[in-house]
């Protein structure tokens, strides 16, 4: 289990390069009007919290089902 954790959160930390090297390669100065609105009402605090409530909420699911399906297997 931790062994899995582990390899799942390497492969996320390798993949964050590619991801803000594929970000940055989109057109230059020129920023999404809805992030600019977000941004200065503060509004994008609440929106990083919620994706990060979300992620962890099946990152915690799909580690409770790895331990049910073990505990099966076994």
């Amino acid at each position: 289990m931790l062994k899995r954790c582990f390899r799942l959160l390497i492969t996320l930390i390798l993949l964050l390069p590619c991801a803000v090297t594929y970000a940055q390669d989109s057109v230059a100065n020129k920023t999404p009007e809805m992030a600019t609105a977000f941004r200065s009402s503060g509004k994008i605090y609440v929106v990083i919290a919620v994706l990060v409530a979300i992620l962890a909420g099946l990152f915690i699911y799909v580690a409770s089902l790895d331990r049910k399906i073990s505990k099966i297997e076994k």
